[in-house]
């Protein structure tokens, strides 16, 4: 179906394709089976994880109180892509209506924006309770935790809000094929009739606030977090802090760096092909390696997890 835009003259696209990963029929196979096993792995994880927390009063804490916001943000970011990427796999084509792309596009960079913002207020929480420890539970008591989460949540929804209301603003005359097998702010803008530099110039302003400005708060925070590190006198007690703050920066570094990359480097040619392997990384690897790097290596909820769940029990192989 398509429309008529009267002013310009053009044809309005009601339907968008996107593009598969290969058309070989076994490699869709592979694929398929590929992401399937990856999607289902995000939601047992962060469910686990989400249910272990809220059950055992133990782990009640700031720490964990993020780690399920955390948790709850991968299912959401997975499950608006993944289905769509795997119904297009099953079907060797895939098509988006219009609406539906605004869709995904509306809740895929909500998800984004607010974890790079949660993974700032876990990295402020870590400074506090490593740096400053006395101060720690009238820093981050429960008030304070829930005014930084709903302030996670509700800037990240404002700034989607501003993108999608500009995208929906622009005109679509053709071609309507996104070399992407999602829809995102700069593979739509590649296919717009309309000018788009009000749009770029947001891109920009969401970039330097939601990638530069969190990041370095988040390093910064690291930074004094190493430096106190440094003075602990165990060594035992040097290398599992230093264990779990690698851990954390990995998931950061890798986390900023692939959506900075996907949003200031939208590009062609190559570029975009890089776009989808990026892509995967924050929608589809992440969710299900963050469960394992921030909680399932943790002590805590190993041992919450097997007095909820006695079949993990050989997972969680840990002294009572």
């Amino acid at each position: 179906m398509s429309g008529r835009n009267g002013e310009n003259n053009h044809t309005s696209i009601a339907l968008f394709v996107l593009q598969n990963f290969s058309g070989d029929t076994q490699l869709q196979v592979l694929f398929l089976t590929f992401f399937l096993l990856l999607y289902l792995m995000a939601l047992a994880g962060n469910i686990l994880i989400i249910v272990a927390i809220s059950l055992n009063p133990v782990l009640h804490t700031p720490m964990y109180f993020f780690l399920t916001n955390l948790a709850l943000l991968d299912i959401f970011c997975t499950s608006t892509v993944l289905p769509k990427l795997l119904e297009g796999l099953l079907a060797k084509s895939s098509t988006i209506s219009y609406k539906g792309c605004m869709a995904q596009l509306f809740f895929l960079t909500w998800f984004l924006g607010a974890e790079l913002l949660l993974l700032t207020a876990m990295a402020y929480d870590r400074y506090v309770a490593i740096c400053c420890p006395l101060h720690y539970s009238t820093r981050m008591s429960q008030s304070v935790c829930i005014q930084l989460a709903g302030s996670v949540w509700v800037i990240s929804v404002v700034s989607t809000s501003v993108h999608t209301g500009l995208m929906a603003q622009l005109h679509f005359c053709g071609p309507n094929q996104i070399r992407h097998f999602l829809c995102e702010v700069p593979t739509l803008l590649l296919l717009s009739c309309s000018p788009t530099t009000l749009n770029s110039i947001m891109i920009v302003i969401a970039d330097v606030y939601f990638g530069v400005v969190n990041f370095l708060l988040t390093i910064v925070s690291y930074g004094f977090i190493i430096a106190s590190i440094l003075g602990i006198r165990s060594v035992e007690g040097k290398k599992r802090a230093f264990s779990t703050c690698s851990s954390h920066l990995f998931v950061v570094c890798t986390y900023y760096s692939t959506v900075i990359y996907t949003y200031i480097l939208p590009g062609s040619g190559s570029s975009m092909e890089n776009g989808k392997v990026v892509a995967l990384l924050y929608t589809a690897v992440s969710p299900t390696l963050n469960p394992i790097i921030y909680s399932l290596r943790n002590k805590d909820v190993k041992m919450a997890l097997r007095k909820i769940f006695p079949f993990v029990k050989i997972f969680c192989n840990v002294k009572e």
